[in-house]
């Protein structure tokens, strides 16, 4: 019987969640309001033998309902890295999903809780994170991928040109720009002219090239 551990400081979806996986076949072993809570949980269990299969936590919880949950998971899986973590977000945070999935993606997963609902399929992804698999919320997916398709597209700039866009970032005119780099306004202007073509940013009456340029820096 594979054992979980759930981390929801509120008390009915905790409830919920472990009427749903014991339903299904699972032991709930401890559940946690809090990300002290969980790490806390986690260590007495590993002390009495019993260690977790997967731990199911949400992102934001107690204190400050920030990153409490999805931090004590990265400390989680530091500690004991044969742990599964699966956490919910009421939507998609790409750093905190980058950072879930920065080391080993064994036994990881990272769902939004409106797929809670979807009773069979979540408590088959809540199996497959324990036995070491994954499961990414398809938005998730959709979002770090287009994070990385950004980061791919400045990649193509060169240093002098991603100075410039930081300091188009900063709000500087071109000419502002020129006097900080020491180069005539021409340059700038040719620097510029390039980043808008690496970024593929088309000429448009609607639309602020330059705004759009900071945007993608920005983003990315």
């Amino acid at each position: 019987m594979l054992r979980v551990v759930i981390a929801e400081d509120s008390v009915l979806l905790r409830e919920g969640l472990t009427r749903l996986l014991t339903d299904r076949g699972l032991e709930v072993v401890a559940g946690v309001g809090d990300g002290e809570g969980l790490l806390k949980a986690v260590k007495e269990l590993a002390g009495a033998g019993q260690l977790p299969d997967v731990v199911v936590a949400d992102v934001r919880m107690p204190p400050t309902h920030t990153d409490e949950g999805v931090r004590a998971c990265v400390e989680l899986r530091r500690r004991h890295p044969q742990v599964g973590v699966l956490v919910l977000s009421q939507y998609v945070e790409e750093r905190y999903a980058s950072e879930l999935l920065a080391g080993s993606t064994r036994g990881i997963g990272y769902l939004l809780k409106d797929r809670v609902a979807e009773v069979r399929e979540f408590c088959q992804a809540v199996e497959r994170v324990a036995r070491g698999g994954t499961a990414l919320d398809p938005e998730v997916v959709a979002q770090l991928l287009s994070r990385s398709r950004r980061a791919e597209v400045l990649g193509r700039l060169t240093p002098r040109e991603r100075e410039v866009l930081g300091l188009m970032a900063e709000g500087r005119t071109n000419t502002a720009i020129a006097k900080q780099l020491v180069v005539s306004d021409g340059a700038v202007e040719k620097h510029v002219s390039n980043i808008f073509l690496k970024l593929g940013l088309a000429q448009s009456p609607e639309d602020h090239r330059r705004v759009l340029a900071v945007l993608t820096y920005l983003n990315s």
